[in-house]
C-alpha cells in the first residue's frame, strides 16, 4: 500500500512538472538556431563596464584622437556583429563611462577585442568585465538602430 502511494505520488509529481512547461506557439527553430538560442531563448555575452583609466593626459590632439578611434572601433565592431549594445552612461560616483555587451563567448575574446580600441588601449578608459545571460534575440535589435538615428556622432 505504501509502495502504491509513493508510486503514484511520484507520478504525479513528474506529471505536474511535465505539464508545467509549455512550448510557446511562436517558437521560430530555424531562427533560434541562428541567433545560438538555448531552449530558453537566452544565451551567453560579456557585459564591459567602461570607466576612466589612469592616463590622465591633457593633451587634447591625442585624446581627441582616442575618442574619435573609439566611436571607429565601435561602429566596426556593430558591422562585425561582436558589438551588440553600446552606450554612455550618465555621470556617477563610480568614474562609470559606458557599457558595452560583447556577442563573444569568453573573458579572453572581449578582452582582445577591447584592445582595439585606442582609448582602452592608451589607458583613457578601463574595463570590467562580466558573463551576461540574456536574449538570444538581442542582435536583431541592431536592425531596427540603424534605421532610427539621424545625425551621426
Amino acid at each position: 500500500m505504501i509502495k502504491s502511494i509513493i508510486t503514484l505520488i511520484l507520478f504525479m509529481t513528474a506529471f505536474v512538472a511535465i505539464s508545467a512547461q509549455s512550448v510557446n506557439p511562436n517558437y521560430d527553430s530555424t531562427l533560434a538556431k541562428s541567433l545560438h538560442a538555448d531552449d530558453y531563448g537566452m544565451k551567453s555575452y560579456i557585459l564591459a563596464i567602461l570607466k576612466s583609466g589612469p592616463n590622465k593626459s591633457a593633451d587634447k590632439a591625442m585624446i581627441d584622437s582616442c575618442f574619435r578611434g573609439h566611436l571607429d572601433n565601435i561602429k566596426r565592431l556593430v558591422d562585425e556583429r561582436k558589438l551588440i549594445v553600446a552606450g554612455p552612461l550618465g555621470k556617477n560616483e563610480n568614474s562609470y563611462r559606458g557599457i558595452f555587451i560583447l556577442n563573444v563567448q569568453s573573458i579572453e575574446e572581449a578582452e582582445e577585442l577591447l584592445q582595439t580600441d585606442p582609448a582602452i588601449k592608451e589607458k583613457l578608459l578601463d574595463t570590467d568585465l562580466y558573463k551576461w545571460y540574456g536574449s538570444a534575440a538581442l542582435p536583431k535589435y541592431l536592425e531596427a538602430s540603424d534605421k532610427i538615428w539621424k545625425v551621426s556622432p
